[in-house]
């Protein structure tokens, strides 16, 4: 990365009405402290006040940065839970440049350099101790959203009114970029001031954005910090004109019943731009009927960026140790994580839950580094302040992106003509040139193919045809014109993607896909009855799964019945929520099934 060393830097910020660094005891909550609450209205009304940055919107084009693209720092707020935050710098500085906004640089080092929590951090190099004033730790909440000119052009920052009276938390940002000598967009101004949060948004990179609605309720009628009442259509316009949002693009959910505070991001993650990681309650429990609603209407409204269905990666959510969910236990959740180039810090909890979440995010993120941090430990219980990794993190795009766009292949029966790979990719400089890496066997290296430019900044280049049987790994590389070179996944040649060459006999996604026709009692005591409509023939999988994805009943492997019937005694099993799990080569369908 850009930046090797470590350092001080002392910059001044102006006081406001709340205590100071000194005073500060306790950190603040991700939600407001009850003593917050009158100090809402001096706060809203110095936000308009403020003379920060740049605030009109843009007048070219930009587009919002997705979180898995290439960053050159991570940000941080030294204001509490400092154990998970030198983990957090420990790892971070191997892939970027952190910067820790802090009131005491020396304390931090040496903290930082203690044996505590992993030992001492001896090697400073990639972290700058940034000296200035902020409130609390959640510098997701307050943080700049990264920005780009035309796609890839000049990079911005972009800070929207923080929704907590905390104002040395909210022009942080002008600190940062200060500091980064990157200009800042603020929308503190009417008509186009707008209230938001970082933790209650995420994008994709190409124009599609996530929020639940708590972004109309503060910025209606029944908001505490907006200056203006703006309709849901104008959030849109002001997303779009702000963050290069496509209307039509920006898909608001209703909030969820006992996640107080609202964000998406402790439910819910953009792996790339057609996955979805969702966090997943037994059923009927806690805040899971309101969870898949919410993603069964995006998957039957919304198609991803490619004019294709989402994927929808489900992890467990995680109950207390009394077996509790919110609201009678802390938000447990492994979609709070955060991409720092090649590695992944991820929350974790009690290891007979974390192994599988951790299973299920190297097997959806091949090659990047998975990395756990304890947020549910004495002294660093972060998850029951209703935050984790993501919460606290924020990080600063590179000033000089190529991007490099490709909706994965899928399953082909194709055994004679060529496989097609067609990639978006772009740079200022323009593209010196791209090639296709794939092969058959990781373990003896990758051949490359020039690809070609077809117009409109994509390239293709065609992955010879292969027997059935085969699988192909593959990713895309890329030099631009000025010597910037990129790889797609970014974790290439470790990462990759990859798909199958079937044989008549086997089948790909899409239909005909099994089918669940009934399934009865539900809920059941003894033995339950699974009807499927399937194909004369086909090979089916059958089984029960427990809320943490493991199967707790096999009920059926082979050629499915003439009458289309597996049978499976369930006595033997604790009285809960199962998931029915019907799989077959041509894919799969689920249906939730009550014991009792």
């Amino acid at each position: 990365m850009e930046m090797k060393h470590f350092s001080f830097l002392l910059i001044a910020m102006a006081a406001f009405a709340l205590p100071t660094n000194a005073q500060r005891v306790e950190p603040l909550p991700i939600g407001m402290a009850p003593w917050e609450h009158a100090l809402i209205r001096d706060y809203r009304d110095s936000r308009a006040q403020a003379d920060r940055g740049i605030t009109t919107p843009p007048n070219f084009p930009v587009r919002t940065m997705a979180e898995w693209e290439e960053v050159q720092g991570l940000v941080i707020a030294w204001a509490g839970y400092e154990p998970i935050l030198k983990q957090i710098v420990r790892y971070a500085k191997e892939e970027c440049e952190v910067i820790i906004v802090c009131d005491d640089p020396t304390g931090v080092t040496n903290y930082l350099q203690n044996s505590q929590y992993g030992g001492p951090i001896t090697d400073m190099t990639n972290i700058t101790l940034l000296q200035g004033d902020y409130n609390s730790v959640w510098t997701r909440d307050y943080g700049a959203e990264c920005i780009y000119q035309n796609e890839v052009d000049s990079l911005f920052l972009l800070d929207w009114i923080y929704n907590r009276p905390r104002p040395l938390d909210d022009v942080l940002p002008d600190l940062v970029g200060g500091y980064k000598n990157i200009a800042v967009f603020s929308t503190t101004q009417a008509p186009y001031d707008l209230v938001h949060t970082g933790g209650n948004f995420m994008a994709d990179g190409s124009g599609t954005a996530f929020s639940s609605n708590l972004v109309l309720d503060e910025n209606g009628p029944n908001g505490q910090f907006n200056q203006t009442v703006k309709s849901s259509a104008q959030v849109d316009s002001l997303m779009h004109q702000w963050m290069g949002i496509e209307l039509g693009r920006y898909i608001k959910m209703p909030t969820l019943p006992y996640d107080q505070i609202h964000h998406i991001d402790m439910h819910m993650k953009l792996l790339d731009e057609e996955t979805l990681l969702v966090g997943e309650f037994p059923v009927g429990v806690s805040d899971g009927p309101q969870l898949e609603s919410n993603i069964d209407n995006v998957t039957a409204n919304y198609n991803s960026v490619f004019g294709t269905p989402y994927r929808v990666v489900r992890i467990p959510m995680v109950p207390s140790t009394g077996g509790q969910y919110p609201p009678g236990g802390s938000y447990r959740t492994y979609a709070n994580n955060v991409f720092i180039n090649r590695t992944v810090l991820v929350p974790t909890y009690r290891e007979e839950y974390d192994t599988t979440g951790l299973r299920i995010l190297r097997e959806s993120l091949p090659g990047y580094k998975v990395i756990g941090i304890d947020c549910d430990n004495s002294g660093a219980n972060i998850i029951s302040a209703s935050g984790a990794i993501h919460c606290i993190t924020k990080g600063i795009g590179v000033a000089d992106p190529l991007l490099i766009r490709h909706q994965r292949l899928r399953d082909t029966y194709e055994t004679v003509t060529p496989y097609p790979v067609e990639a978006y990719i772009r740079h200022r400089s323009g593209i010196a040139s791209a090639e296709l890496y794939w092969t058959t066997d990781t373990a003896n290296g990758f051949a490359a193919l020039p690809m070609s430019d077809i117009g409109g900044n994509n390239w293709v280049a065609d992955i010879p045809a292969q027997p059935a049987g085969t699988t192909i790994y593959y990713y895309v590389h890329a030099a631009a014109a000025n010597g910037k070179e990129q790889v797609r996944p970014i974790v290439a040649p470790e990462g990759w993607w990859r798909f199958r060459v079937l044989d008549t006999n086997t089948g790909i996604g899409g239909p005909p896909a099994p089918a669940i026709a009934a399934v009865f009692p539900n809920p059941v005591s003894q033995v339950v009855v699974v009807e499927l409509r399937l194909p004369p023939g086909e090979h089916v999988q059958v089984e029960l799964l427990d809320a943490l994805g493991r199967v707790a009943l096999d009920l059926h492997h082979g050629t499915l019945p003439p009458d289309g019937r597996v049978f499976g005694d369930v006595t033997a099993l604790a009285p809960g929520a199962y998931l029915l799990d019907v799989r077959t080569a041509n894919g799969r369908a689920t249906r939730r099934i009550m014991v009792r």
